[in-house]
């Protein structure tokens, strides 16, 4: 369960209290002060990404109705049930500030390939196709109605190189990971629990190399998601992460022999 707006609050001040300097002061290790200069204190700009921005406000003031089959946490018991896109885009959609960091963490990394589990609207979804215009960026969407409304994102945006897979991510993922040798750069924007987070952990560590990133969203969002959290980062295979409250980012590179943990202010 969602943790309340207080203790939300709470745990933001915490994290803010322990975080290092956002400019890299005091960061000692090069890697991850590269990581500040280039990826966290950049700007996301252009014409592609007015473009996007602009379409967000568009969903957030659609009054369509949809009948939506919510397979997350928090997820209606009874069911199906009929929400506006404006309703579904306030709830789901990330942020512009974090969206584009998702956006230059792509661009800055180049992987061969992106795969997002979580599509919602597709709004994230155009930010990284962005960051990596000449590579192919997977997307995963549980709800048939929701991913149709994210394929009329991608085509109104004009992003071509995105590809949706439509179902559970129990089955879409490991048929996924079948396809492919290595996962590049996976973002983790789905079910806020502690069992599936660590099982979709642990699929990706099946086709992972020193190279993979692996993004974790919303790892404060709950007691499951921070007890997941503080298991991925204590998984041998694992050498570093950065949590930037919001979103947590997993490391697995050979050449580091010593686990390191940031916390970043972001």
């Amino acid at each position: 369960m969602k943790y309340n707006t207080f203790t939300l609050i709470n745990k933001y001040i915490s994290y803010l209290w322990k975080a290092s300097n956002g400019h890299g002061h005091g960061v000692h290790s090069p890697f991850v002060f590269a990581f500040i200069k280039n990826v966290l204190n950049t700007k996301s700009k252009g014409p592609s990404i007015d473009a996007i921005e602009l379409y967000r406000q568009r969903l957030l003031n659609n009054q369509k109705e949809i009948t939506i089959l919510d397979l997350g946490a928090g997820a209606d018991p009874k069911g199906n049930k009929s929400r506006t896109i404006a309703q579904i885009a306030k709830g789901a959609l990330k942020p512009k500030k974090y969206s584009s960091l998702l956006s230059r963490i792509v661009k800055y990394y180049q992987p061969s390939q992106v795969l997002e589990m979580g599509t919602s609207l597709g709004i994230t979804t155009c930010y990284l196709a962005h960051g990596v215009p000449n590579a192919s960026v997977v997307t995963m969407e549980g709800a048939p109605t929701v991913a149709h409304e994210a394929l009329t994102t991608f085509k109104n945006l004009g992003f071509q190189n995105i590809q949706l897979i439509e179902g559970n991510f129990d089955q879409s993922l490991p048929n996924y990971l079948q396809s492919v040798s290595t996962i590049g750069i996976a973002y983790v924007d789905g079910n806020h629990r502690y069992e599936p987070t660590m099982q979709y952990f642990n699929l990706l560590l099946t086709k992972s190399d020193e190279h993979s990133i692996f993004i974790f969203d919303d790892i404060h969002w709950s007691s499951e998601m921070e007890k997941a959290w503080a298991e991925i980062k204590a998984d041998a295979r694992v050498s570093l992460t950065i949590d930037l409250f919001y979103i947590g980012i997993v490391f697995l590179r050979k050449e580091q022999k010593e686990q390191e943990h940031f916390i970043i202010r972001y």
